[in-house]
C-alpha cells in the first residue's frame, strides 16, 4: 500500500463538499438535494464510480464548477467518491440534505480552506482515508477575535 497527499485546487470564491458515496444514483440525489435547498445555486458535481464501466459522473448548473470537481475526481480517482464544489451558497445550506441522502456513507469535509486529501493506493485502486482541511491553530481567541466572530456571523445573515 501507498500513501499519497493530494490537494484539492477550487476556485478561491467557492466551498467544497468531498464525501463518500456508495451508488450511481448520488449524482441524480445529490443534484436534487442542491437545487431544492438554494434557489439558484451554483456547482458541480463528480462522482467516482466504483464498478462497471468505472467512470467519473458529472453534473451541476454551472459548466466550469462541473469541470473543476471532474479535474478534482480525476486527481484523486477514489472509489465511490464524491466532491461538490458550490459558489454563491455555504455548505451550511446543503449538508444535511447532503447527509439525508441514501446513499451518502460519509462526508470527510465541508469548507472554504484549502483542502488536501490523504489517499491510500493499492493495486486494486485508490481511497480516501481523510483530509487535512485548512491549518493548525495558531492560538486561543480572544475578547476581540469572538467579537469578530459575532459581527462576521451577523455580516453573513447567521445571527441577528
Amino acid at each position: 500500500m501507498e500513501l499519497i497527499v493530494k490537494a484539492l485546487s477550487c476556485p478561491s470564491d467557492c466551498n467544497v463538499i468531498l464525501g463518500q458515496s456508495h451508488f450511481i444514483k448520488t449524482v441524480e440525489d445529490l443534484y436534487e438535494v442542491m437545487v431544492t435547498s438554494v434557489p439558484g445555486i451554483q456547482f458541480g458535481l463528480a462522482f467516482c464510480e466504483a464498478s462497471g464501466p468505472c467512470l467519473i459522473r458529472k453534473d451541476g448548473t454551472d459548466s466550469e464548477l462541473i469541470e473543476v470537481a471532474v479535474a478534482n475526481m480525476m486527481l484523486l480517482a477514489a472509489g465511490h467518491s464524491f466532491i461538490i464544489i458550490m459558489r454563491n451558497a455555504f455548505p451550511i445550506n446543503v449538508l444535511q440534505g447532503i447527509k439525508d441522502c441514501r446513499e451518502v456513507v460519509n462526508i470527510f469535509c465541508a469548507t472554504a480552506n484549502p483542502v488536501e486529501v490523504i489517499l491510500a493506493k493499492t493495486e486494486q485502486g485508490c481511497g480516501i482515508l481523510g483530509v487535512i482541511d485548512g491549518n493548525s491553530p495558531k492560538g486561543i481567541e480572544l475578547d476581540t477575535d469572538i467579537t469578530h466572530r459575532k459581527k462576521f456571523l451577523l455580516d453573513i445573515g447567521y445571527k441577528r
